[in-house]
């Protein structure tokens, strides 16, 4: 629980960070945006003060209006000022669009001692927060009027319009940012249910191999029983049950191991040692089933003493796995094990004549319940749990476990151990 609300902690952190990192951004996109605006309006008014300084049909056509005289057109006052605004606001329009600003706009032409001589066709409520970029006229029609004239260019939401400007950034950044945090959410959350079915999984098999070892135990004291009045016609299945009720017994503890192990609930203490007769022990132990079993073992250990921080017991049946599994997957099984010293680590091999695995089964050989499936093998009995246990034992020994094999041609299996010296 407390790494999960780390992790929640983290990511909340990380996507608060996010958005303030994208409005810093979005805030210097505005603010340059800004610039970028008054740059153009002043390039704008710029040609337009220009443009409207010398005579032409346009600033006559203002001056007309203005003055109210319509003796140069055919037409009545109130037509000459229509037409005059119209024409100024398309000529207005012409220049902004030149200028890059494509914004709705309005203006109003006056003076600041009397009202509007002209207003744009379609005006804004000034009750609405305007930007207002006033321009003040010269040449022509100040000089002809006798009069201080301002043309201002008004603008309404100006700050919308900066971020829409953006908006080739900012939805983008925020469809990521939205997408990442999505991800996120659904891998946490495919995580902790995942790790629910599995830590229910291991409970289920941790409560049935607990309650499958009474029964074990029962049937193995009834053999016992049973063998001490059992007749020479009984006696080889009474082995047979006893050999089975073993090897069941053995999975049973390998399923325990590795799951206590995994929940880190299990006693592993690691103290520092001379494996050296540990080792033996395995050796001479196994020997003694080979001979029993018709197997050809042999087992050479250099004549030192192999110090080392183990959990002996862990160890053993580590070791005991491996040789168990060389044994599993050959029709004459021909073992062999050597321990000797490296530089300053142990090295245990175990060279076998099995079948051998090809490539890819040497990358999934140590995973959880996986098993060489094969057509050329025989049937071996097994749930895939060895080399897994093995693997996480070598893991917590700060040892590593590496293999060699050829089809058709065996296995070499290293294990490689830390010496400790002092």
């Amino acid at each position: 629980m407390k790494k999960r609300t780390l992790y929640i902690i983290i990511l909340v952190v990380s996507v608060l960070g996010l958005f303030i990192v994208q409005y810093q951004y979005l805030t210097i996109g505005i603010n340059l945006a800004k610039v970028q605006f008054q740059r153009k309006i002043g390039n704008a008014s710029k040609d337009i003060k220009t443009d409207l300084a010398t005579q032409n049909q346009l600033t006559f056509l203002i001056e007309q209006a203005i003055k109210q005289d319509n003796s140069y057109f055919n037409t009545s006052v109130d037509s000459i000022k229509d037409a005059s605004r119209h024409f100024l606001n398309d000529f207005i329009t012409h220049r902004l669009t030149e200028n890059g600003i494509e914004r709705d706009f309005s203006y109003r032409l006056y003076t600041k001692d009397t009202s509007d001589y002209l207003t744009a066709p379609s005006t804004f409520d000034f009750s609405e927060k305007l930007n207002t970029y006033p321009i003040e006229l010269e040449g022509y029609l100040p000089l002809v009027l006798n009069k201080n004239l301002l043309l201002e260019l008004q603008f309404k939401d100006v700050p919308s319009y900066f971020f829409f400007q953006l908006n080739g950034l900012t939805i983008p950044s925020l469809i990521f940012i939205t997408a990442i945090i999505f991800v996120i959410v659904w891998v946490l959350r495919s995580f902790y249910w995942q790790r629910n079915v599995i830590t229910t999984t291991n409970n289920f098999i941790n409560n049935l191999t607990h309650e499958l070892k009474t029964p074990l135990f029962s049937i193995g004291l009834a053999t016992k029983i049973l063998e001490e009045h059992a007749s020479e016609d009984q006696k080889p299945v009474l082995a047979l049950i006893q050999q089975q009720t073993e090897r069941l017994k053995n999975h049973t503890e390998k399923v325990l191991a590795l799951g206590m192990l995994e929940s880190k609930k299990g006693l592993f203490e690691l103290k520092k040692v001379n494996f050296t007769p540990y080792l033996e022990q395995v050796c001479e132990n196994f020997k003694q089933l080979s001979t029993l079993e018709k197997i050809d073992f042999s087992f050479h250990i250099e004549n030192k003493e192999f110090m080392i921080e183990a959990d002996t017991s862990h160890l053993e049946n580590a070791i005991n796995n491996l040789l168990d599994n060389a044994k599993k997957y050959a029709k004459e099984p021909l073992i062999i094990l050597k321990a000797f010293q490296k530089g300053k680590r142990l090295i245990i091999e175990i060279q076998d004549n099995g079948i051998g695995l090809t490539k890819k089964e040497q990358e999934l050989i140590f995973q959880k319940y996986y098993r060489v499936t094969r057509g050329d093998t025989h049937p071996v009995q097994g749930y895939g749990l060895g080399l897994s246990y093995v693997k996480e034992i070598m893991k917590r020994h700060k040892a590593s476990i590496t293999l060699e094999s050829e089809v058709g041609k065996g296995t070499l299996v290293k294990l490689n151990l830390p010496l400790v010296y002092g």
